[in-house]
This record gives structure tokens, C-alpha cells and sequence, in this order.
């Protein structure tokens, strides 16, 4: 029977080595044109600059903001989306309502022709779909597989939590989260969302947006404010 060999004493004695930080995938900047994963559907939408669609990700007859991203396997239908909005994967914006006043659900009563019926489809239903538009503010930061029911506003600086079913309106700068989707807190005091709402740094300049990124990095809501009071959007 053969006998163990033991370990070399260099190697009992060793240091374990400094684990090394994962490097991050080299993607090319955004820039002016939207970058749309080629496996996204994009229809009757109008994008904004510094855009971002992802991988499996459906939009139509929505708005997107200047720098607003989604990313894998959303769905979002009229909608309108406001700048610097972050929307995590598998999350659906304005799904289709089912006539619930009627006797049936199913959507052979608005979709016949797609099953051999003589009846035109319902445009007038259709039509009320559309009119239910979902509206983000700025900054608005939707959580993983969240569901935004049809006609909400959600206020700008609004985060909603992961999952949350929201089915009725957001104020600015609220934390929501559940089903159906409560509040939870204010991010910040009154006096400090008035003031960001004031200073709209979200509707900056480029030139407002570089010189400014440092201190949106470093600096609290509080003290941005403090030192930001006053300065306005520069004129485009």
C-alpha cells in the first residue's frame, strides 16, 4: 500500500497570495447614436442620446431619455421615460390590461382575426390601451423584475425594490417596494428634494455633467445641494 507523500514545508509554510480583482469586460462608450443589442426589438420609439437597450429587451411606442439604459429581457410599452433612468433586467412597463368588465378575458373578443373570426379586431380597445401611458421621471431607478402597471407616474429620483408590482403613483425621491408596491421612505428631507429638483442636474449641460460627475461621486445629497444651490441648466 503505497504511503502518503507529504506536502513540501515551503509549500505548508506559504502566504497566501493576494486574490486579484476580476477585470471588467472592455466595452466601447456610448456616444450619440443608441446602442441596441441586435437581439432587442425596438419599434415607433424616439431615444435619446447616450441610450442603452439590452439583450431580449422589447420597446415600443415609448420615449427614452438622454442616457437612460435598460437591460436584459424588459418589456416596456407606452411609455415614456425620462433621462438617467436605470431599469434592471426582467422588468415589464405597461403590460397589457384584459377587458375585465366583459364576460371574457381572452383576447379572441380583440384579437379575432388572429383566430379566423369574421370580426375585425377591436382598434377601440387598442386605443385604450395606448391611452394608459406609463410616465418616469428622471433618474428613476427600477428594480429587478418589477412590474409597472398601466398608468402610473413614477416621480423623478424614485427607486423602486426588486419585484415590486407598482400599481399606483410615485412621489419623487420615494422608495417603494412589494406587492402591490407601498412606501417605504423618502430618500432624502423635503428641503433637499426641493432643492435637487431646483438644481436638475439631470437636465445639465455635457460640459455642466463633466465638470460636475466628481462631486456627484463623492459628495451626500446634502452637501451637493449645499454647494449646488442656484446653478441653473445651461442654455442649450
Amino acid at each position: 500500500m503505497a504511503t502518503p507523500t507529504a506536502l513540501p514545508a515551503e509549500n505548508a509554510s506559504a502566504q497566501p497570495q493576494e486574490q486579484q480583482q476580476p477585470q471588467r469586460p472592455h466595452r466601447q462608450p456610448l456616444g450619440l447614436e443608441p446602442r441596441i443589442d441586435p437581439t432587442a426589438h425596438v419599434r415607433n420609439c424616439t431615444l435619446g442620446i447616450y441610450t442603452s437597450v439590452g439583450p431580449r429587451t422589447g420597446m415600443s411606442a415609448s420615449t427614452f431619455g438622454d442616457y437612460s439604459y435598460v437591460v436584459d429581457g424588459c418589456s416596456i410599452v407606452w411609455a415614456d421615460i425620462g433621462k438617467f433612468c436605470s431599469i434592471a433586467s426582467s422588468t415589464r412597463i405597461n403590460p397589457g390590461n384584459h377587458p375585465m368588465w366583459r364576460a371574457a378575458l381572452h383576447h379572441f373578443t380583440y384579437r379575432s382575426e388572429s383566430y379566423g373570426f369574421d370580426l375585425e379586431d377591436d382598434e377601440e380597445f387598442f386605443a385604450w390601451r395606448a391611452s394608459h401611458r406609463v410616465t418616469l421621471g428622471n433618474d428613476v431607478w427600477i428594480g429587478h423584475g418589477s412590474v409597472i402597471l398601466p398608468g402610473v407616474t413614477i416621480g423623478t429620483g424614485a427607486g423602486i425594490g426588486a419585484g415590486a408590482v407598482v400599481s399606483k403613483d410615485v412621489p419623487p425621491f420615494a422608495i417603494v417596494g412589494g406587492v402591490p408596491a407601498k412606501h417605504i421612505r423618502f430618500r432624502f428631507d423635503e428641503k433637499v428634494q426641493e432643492k435637487l429638483l431646483e438644481i436638475a442636474w439631470w437636465d445639465w449641460s455635457r460640459e455642466q455633467l463633466e465638470a460636475g460627475l466628481p462631486d456627484l461621486r463623492k459628495l451626500s445629497a446634502e452637501k451637493f445641494v449645499e454647494k449646488y444651490s442656484g446653478t441653473k441648466p445651461a442654455a442649450v
